[in-house]
């Protein structure tokens, strides 16, 4: 299925569970539809950067929402797998298409003003820096549980 989102009238990301075992999720609505994306920290991570990086070319946006909490609903539509970004510099949008990780052929085109671009960048930050610290040898995350640094190969616990 395609799911074709021109002018939303809102994009959401949240997490449900606990910190070390979080399932990351992409809302977005526009009128009555609403899809949801399952996606990786790393993805969502980088589709920060790529935005914030893009904002440099389209220019600081004005008002940036503040409202990105996950609706009740959150069974997901598909799994991300290839995100695309692509800039419109003539309409002063971000078009970002999500591919489905399985073999299904469902993919979402998500058209975004440079204020939601901006807003979802931020709060992508921060959901994203409230997971487990990184090691400091290694940059994994570290578990509370024990974490098996391989910088270490094994013969000391990373430095905390």
């Amino acid at each position: 299925m395609n799911y074709v989102f021109q002018n939303p009238d809102k994009v959401m990301v949240g997490v449900r569970g606990e910190v070390g075992n979080r399932l990351f999720l992409l809302q977005i609505r526009e009128g009555r539809r609403l899809v949801i994306v399952k996606c990786e920290k790393l993805q969502l991570s980088a589709l920060a950067e790529w935005l914030s990086q893009v904002m440099s070319t389209l220019g600081r946006p004005t008002n940036l929402p503040d409202d990105f909490n996950l609706e009740p609903e959150y069974e997901s539509d598909f799994v991300a797998g290839d995100i695309a970004v692509a800039i419109n510099e003539e309409a002063q949008t971000i078009e970002v298409t999500f591919e489905s990780a399985d073999d299904g052929d469902d993919t979402l085109e998500l058209t975004l003003t440079k204020e939601w671009a901006g807003g979802l960048a931020i709060a992508v930050t921060r959901l994203v820096e409230a997971g487990r610290p990184l090691c400091p040898l290694c940059g994994g995350p570290l578990d509370p549980r024990g974490h098996d640094c391989p910088r270490t190969n094994g013969h000391r616990p990373p430095i905390r």
